[in-house]
Parts: structure tokens; C-alpha cells; sequence
């Protein structure tokens, strides 16, 4: 999907970022930093950080979900659909999220930017 902007075309990208034993701060800096730069080159962001409550813990363990990590990874993919670029944040390849959405991005064909090239 291309989004319209006077004229010029915006590739869309999405963040795969690890957030295993990290705060909230951290996880929020890093993401800030991340989109900052993405779109300092001219992409879209598309959201993979599910907030609303479909997706808080509770919600989800009275819909059934008995594995929740793998639900937030399909979610993930879904939304990688929507993506022509996936920026990798610095230590992706130490989780287990970040390491199959690498596999997938990679063998889908979607541009891949690691944190440590911008």
C-alpha cells in the first residue's frame, strides 16, 4: 500500500524491536529513536505495538490465547503484510520475535534496515 503525499510516494516500515527484560522507558525510547529516523528518510510507520485493550493480557486469556508472545508475533506478520521495509532495533537477533520476523522479512523480499546502518 503506497500512501499519497504532494505527489510522492511513501514506502511503508515497520519496527522489529526486542523488549524482553527492558522497562518501559527503554522500550519507548528506542522506539522513538527508531521512528524518528524512518521518517527523517520518508517512510510510513505502521503500528506493531498493540496497546488497546483486544490485546491486554486479560482480554486475550478470556478469548483463549494460551500462548500470548505468539499472538503479538502473528499480529506482526499480519501487519508486515502491509510493509515494503522492516528496521531491526539493536539486539533483534537475541529474540525470538525479532529472529522469525527477520526469517520472514527476509524470505518475503522486504527491504531490511538494521538499527546500526543509520
Amino acid at each position: 500500500m503506497y500512501i499519497f503525499r504532494k505527489g510522492e510516494k511513501m514506502k511503508e516500515a515497520m519496527l522489529s524491536q526486542p523488549m524482553g527484560g527492558k522497562t518501559e522507558e527503554e522500550i519507548v525510547a528506542t522506539r522513538e529513536k527508531a521512528i524518528q529516523a524512518l521518517e527523517e528518510k520518508g517512510y510510513e510507520i505502521v503500528n506493531t505495538l498493540f496497546t488497546d485493550e483486544w490485546y491486554s493480557r486479560k482480554n486475550m486469556e478470556q478469548r483463549g490465547v494460551i500462548q500470548i508472545p505468539l499472538c503479538f508475533l502473528a499480529k506482526s506478520l499480519e501487519n508486515m503484510s502491509f510493509c515494503h521495509v522492516v528496521y531491526f532495533c539493536k539486539g533483534w537477533e537475541n529474540a525470538r520475535g525479532c529472529r522469525i520476523e527477520h526469517e520472514a522479512a527476509t524470505a518475503y523480499g522486504l527491504e531490511v534496515i538494521y538499527e546500526e546502518e543509520i
